[in-house]
């Protein structure tokens, strides 16, 4: 992977990168796995006839059952624990915020991810993008790390590196590189809007 370069066009900045044919591949694989999570989430939740007759839709108003799910789909509002109204307070109101915004969230997160594999040039090779294409990179690269990170169960500490005969060992190495990808991408987006 190439860094990013930050171009300037009649109709506006466009974002050069260029990927070998192995990292679009595996890029393009890592985001249908995130796509497929979405939509197994999306197609779970229960069908409301309100939502059917108002044409509001609504999602699940239970928090997802799996780690990875948690972390892309996370509650809507954490309660202190001295909360005066209870923890039952706080579940409600996330339940209500989940059933109501999270079909909106799913479409968002599927939406960057289909627009990555869009613009990724499938053999590899140099590439450009609008920047509402590279914005949506930032937001499919930034999941499928969140993806991938829980999974390896990264935290603020680490690890930095797992011995080399560990079963999770090359999937560090593509979270590592996920991580320089979307940071490049991001300081070329953020130097433009100084």
């Amino acid at each position: 992977m190439r860094k990013w370069k930050r171009v300037h066009g009649v109709d506006g900045p466009r974002y050069r990168s260029a990927l070998a044919a192995h990292e679009a591949e595996l890029l393009c694989s890592l985001v249908r796995s995130l796509l497929e999570m979405l939509e197994d989430r999306q197609s779970s939740a229960p069908v409301d006839e309100l939502a059917e007759i108002t044409g509001i839709r609504t999602g699940n108003s239970v928090p997802p059952q799996d780690d990875t799910m948690k972390r892309l789909l996370p509650d809507f509002y954490r309660p202190v624990a001295d909360d005066p109204a209870g923890s039952d307070a706080g579940e409600s109101l996330n339940s209500a915020l989940r059933g109501l915004h999270e079909p909106d969230i799913i479409d968002a997160k599927h939406q960057a991810a289909q627009r990555l594999l869009d613009t990724i040039p499938a053999d590899g090779g140099k590439f450009e993008l609008t920047e509402g294409d590279a914005q949506a990179w930032a937001c499919a690269v930034n999941d499928v790390r969140l993806a991938l990170g829980t999974m390896l169960d990264i935290g603020a500490d680490g690890p930095d590196r797992l011995p080399e005969d560990h079963p999770m060992a090359g999937h560090l190495d593509v979270y590592q590189w996920l991580t320089v990808l979307q940071e490049y991408l991001v300081l070329c987006l953020v130097s433009g809007s100084r």
